[in-house]
């Protein structure tokens, strides 16, 4: 009787320990600034998608989304999957996603605000729903927000359990003459993300993204 007993709870403690398996899948989440100038640096975009297209596996979401006015809004997304097990329908979606992202560029509508902040929550919102294991939030902009009249976004993010990645931050013309605004902007935003429990990141050597997954 006591090995019947001993034997039920040492399968017990097999079952606890087991527990659900660990889900591996990666959600990325890509911001475009579309706003004055900078829809000059989208060629760089496509590449940084590109490069994620080759590297995300079945299983994985990937989305990007544009920068503009009012950016907390589905209808700025331009391109969204989530990568099919079979390799012949994952390739089609490679296709198709990254169709409606040189279209998207092809006739990209230059923005007079940009709404990061939106674009943030927006994000957050699509990879929990996702159900993404690891969050990436990637921002290929200037990092400059500039809100319409009536846009309100005193909103904390809750960024637990996401990354977020500044990707091509370039200078702008302040910046060059006095470069605390630039440091200045880069530091507020690193606040809010890790404010909200995120991590913050830059990457504006874009030879090296493979430094978005070793984070």
């Amino acid at each position: 009787m006591k090995k019947v007993t001993i034997l039920i709870i040492i399968l017990g403690l097999l079952i606890a320990g087991c527990g659900e398996p660990k889900n591996h899948s990666k959600g990325i989440y890509m911001l475009l600034d579309t706003s004055g100038t900078y829809t000059k640096e989208l060629p760089q975009a496509q590449s940084i998608l590109n490069y994620l297209l080759g590297v995300l596996q079945p299983g994985d979401t990937l989305a990007v989304a544009c920068i503009d006015t009012g950016s907390f809004s589905e209808k700025d997304i331009i391109a969204k999957v989530t990568f099919d097990a079979r390799p012949s329908v994952a390739n089609n979606q490679k296709r198709a996603f990254m169709k409606d992202v040189n279209d998207f560029v092809k006739n990209v509508p230059q923005s007079p605000y940009t709404d990061i902040s939106g674009g943030i929550l927006q994000a957050i919102e699509y990879l929990n729903e996702a159900g993404s294991g690891s969050k990436y939030v990637l921002i290929f902009s200037d990092l400059k927000e500039e809100l319409a009249e009536g846009h309100i976004r005193d909103v904390p993010f809750q960024l637990d359990g996401f990354q977020v990645i500044a990707l091509n931050v370039t200078k702008l013309r302040q910046d060059i003459k006095d470069p605390k605004i630039y440091m200045a902007r880069m530091e507020d935003w690193r606040l809010k993300a890790e404010g909200g429990g995120g991590k913050w990141g830059v990457i504006n050597d874009l030879e090296r993204l493979d430094n978005i997954f070793t984070r």
